[in-house]
């Protein structure tokens, strides 16, 4: 009868991972959108919704009206980055 030449190797309790979750900014400054399109995906509110802006139970970020994205800093708390949509090209928000 012959034995294993070569003992058995210990296990590892490593080697797992999850897969990443796409998040992040899906529409840029500028960008042309129409109602529903999703304009942030993220946790926690990394952005907040400005003006025409919807946010989804998951903080994703959507547009209510079709426009351009704008990104701004909320005048009253200026940590605070908001989006928003403009409805011409040309124009900013506060």
């Amino acid at each position: 009868v012959r034995w294993a030449s070569k003992k058995s190797g210990g296990s590892s309790r490593n080697g797992r991972d999850s897969a990443g979750r796409r998040l992040g900014v899906k529409k840029f400054g500028g960008q042309e959108v129409i109602p529903g399109n999703i304009i942030v995906r993220q946790r926690g509110t990394k952005f907040h919704a400005g003006d025409h802006v919807g946010m989804g139970k998951d903080h994703t970020l959507f547009a209510l009206e079709p426009g351009y994205v704008r990104f701004y800093k909320d005048p009253a708390q200026p940590k605070r980055r908001c989006v928003g949509i403009a409805f011409s090209r040309e124009d900013t928000l506060p």
